[in-house]
């Protein structure tokens, strides 16, 4: 349904780019987009870079270890499905630590290897179990404590303050975790009765 939707608007988009005699600017317009976004990404390559070595260094020092034993009190309120020693348990919670310390692409792998766990644990096959839809909702609003990927960005782009941004950033996650899990809760029963 999605590559309906883009083929759409890409075929509307050369249909008004014909009609209004703008080919010329919306052809140069994304040439010089795509190559802003090659720029973009190769800057993203140092802070990645950094931050999944640091990452590395954390887990093999035990740190995300100790933050899986701290976190887990707070993430078994929102997990109460999850055995105490199970995998899962810890993979969720590395997971949401990392997404805590705005490791958003390095936390993706972490995400995935935690939907694995939880995907194990699930009896209902296809139907994705409580504690998975609870795993997305959180997270997909992902509260961010340090905003690595816009403060590069920023710095990027010459930002005389790129760290600025931090507070407005933390408040916004905060406000959308709270929605995600008061959605995930309110949902939960309205989709087991359905």
């Amino acid at each position: 349904m999605i590559n309906i939707i883009w083929l759409a608007l890409i075929i509307l988009g050369v249909l008004t780019a014909t009609v209004t005699g703008t080919s010329a600017e919306i052809t140069g317009a994304a040439i010089n987009s795509a190559n802003a976004a090659v720029n973009i990404c190769l800057g993203f390559i140092g802070i990645m870079t950094l931050w999944s070595g640091l990452m590395k260094i954390a887990d093999l020092a035990g740190l995300t270890r100790w933050l899986a034993k701290v976190f887990a009190p707070v993430v078994r309120l929102f997990f109460p499905s999850l055995p105490k020693d199970h995998p899962a348990l810890g993979a969720v919670t590395i997971s949401i630590a990392a997404n805590l310390m705005g490791m958003g692409s390095a936390a993706t792998p972490l995400g995935l290897k935690a939907m694995g766990e939880l995907s194990r644990l699930n009896k209902a096959g296809d139907i994705p179990s409580d504690a998975m839809c609870t795993f997305v909702a959180i997270s997909t609003a992902g509260i961010t404590l340090v905003p690595t990927t816009i403060i590069a960005i920023r710095t990027q782009y010459y930002s005389r303050n790129p760290a600025e941004i931090i507070m407005p950033i933390i408040l916004t996650n905060i406000i959308a975790t709270l929605v995600a899990i008061l959605a995930d809760k309110f949902f939960s029963p309205i989709s087991k009765r359905g």
